[in-house]
C-alpha cells in the first residue's frame, strides 16, 4: 500500500477498549477523505464492526461523535459517558481481537495464510493473527 496513512495498530487502547484509537483514525481519515482504497470494503465491517458490536454503538453514530470533536480525548470522554461496558465485556472484547482466528477456525486461518501471500508476508511464521498480519502489513512489526 503506497501513499497510505496508516490508522493506528489495532492494539492500541483507549477508555479500555482495544481497537478503538484506530477506528477513531480511520473515521477522521474517511471524513478528510484521505481514507486509502485498501480500507474502504471494511470501514465500519470486519474489526470496525466488531468493535461496534461489543460497543453497542453504530456506524453512524460513531462517525457523528468523532466528526464532532476536536481530540481523542472528546471522543474518549463521550464513550466513557455512553458506552457502558464492564471490564469482563472490554477484556473479552480484547481477547477475541488479539486471537482472532482461533486455532481451531480452519476457514479463519486460511483466509490469515491467503492474505499473508497477498501481502508478500508468507515466510513470517510469527503472524499468527489478524492483528499481527495488520502491524506486519503496516510495517510496525
Amino acid at each position: 500500500m503506497n501513499d497510505v496513512i496508516y490508522p493506528r495498530s489495532p492494539r492500541e487502547t483507549m477508555a479500555g477498549w482495544i481497537y478503538l484509537p484506530r477506528y477513531i483514525d480511520k473515521i477522521r481519515l474517511h471524513l478528510a477523505g484521505k481514507l486509502h482504497p485498501d480500507y474502504q470494503p471494511n470501514f465500519g465491517n470486519g474489526f470496525d464492526g466488531l468493535w461496534l458490536n461489543a460497543a453497542g454503538v453504530t456506524h453512524e453514530q460513531m462517525i457523528e461523535v468523532v466528526q464532532n470533536s476536536i481530540t481523542d480525548g472528546d471522543v474518549c470522554d463521550w464513550v466513557r459517558q455512553n458506552l457502558e461496558a464492564s471490564p469482563a465485556a472490554k477484556a473479552a472484547h480484547r481477547d477475541a481481537m488479539l486471537n482472532r482466528p482461533a486455532p481451531d477456525d480452519s476457514a479463519g486461518q486460511e483466509r490469515l495464510q491467503q492474505r499473508k501471500v497477498e501481502s508478500g508476508l508468507a515466510g513470517r511464521d510469527d503472524v499468527k493473527t489478524f492483528v499481527d498480519m495488520i502491524d506486519a502489513d503496516e510495517k510496525r512489526s
